[in-house]
């Protein structure tokens, strides 16, 4: 199937009720998932995620980049940060998502997660700076991980399998009413690379 050629209104919706996810599939190759997981790995401002939990500073293991059209200022469990410029390679692939998904992006938060062990517990992307019911297409690199939702009132759950080079967008009301996350396992020894791309309302 040439994902770049049928329509994302066509798409599957994965969500049950209230939410709609759309999964692409591949999106870039082998070859250029490699490469740009290498690259990404390499060359990106990464540093250790920081949170405010119970009035405490929390520095997690993962690492995070925000990058952005704009020095756009996201702030998530109570910790501020400012974006940094696009490289050229989160341009190519943000142009690639934008294709994809027939959305626009202005910002991308990466995250690396070393090994199984790092994950992230359940929540929603629905920070004040985020466009409300906005799409966020989420771009897998490098190691194959399980991507849970959970249904805020219901508790029905949809899992994912996501591969390097594969595409899953939330929209719509998703962060409303679903919560994401990735769990953490003993059976991934690999580092894996998340984007994130995003609208800041500016």
């Amino acid at each position: 199937m040439d994902l770049f050629n049928s329509s994302p209104e066509l798409l599957r919706n994965y969500l049950p009720y209230q939410g709609t996810v759309h999964f692409h599939g591949y999106v870039l190759t082998s070859e250029e998932a490699a490469f740009y997981f290498d690259h990404l790995l390499h060359h990106i401002a990464w540093k250790n995620d920081e949170a405010i939990i119970f009035g405490k500073k929390v520095i997690t293991k993962r690492k995070v980049a925000w990058y952005g059209s704009q020095p756009f200022q996201y702030t998530y469990s109570k910790v501020t940060k400012l974006a940094l410029p696009w490289t050229p390679e989160l341009l190519e692939l943000k142009k690639c998502i934008e294709k994809a998904t027939g959305e626009t992006y202005n910002s991308c938060l990466l995250n690396l997660y070393h090994d199984g062990s790092e994950g992230m517990a359940w929540h929603s992307d629905g920070e004040k700076d985020l466009k409300k019911n906005g799409a966020i297409a989420s771009l897998s690199l490098g190691a194959t991980r399980k991507f849970l939702f959970k249904h805020k009132d219901t508790g029905e759950k949809v899992t994912f399998t996501l591969e390097s080079g594969q595409l899953l967008v939330m929209k719509d009301e998703t962060q409303t009413f679903w919560f994401h996350r990735l769990p953490p396992t003993k059976v991934v020894q690999h580092p894996r690379i998340n984007l994130t791309f995003r609208t800041i309302e500016e």
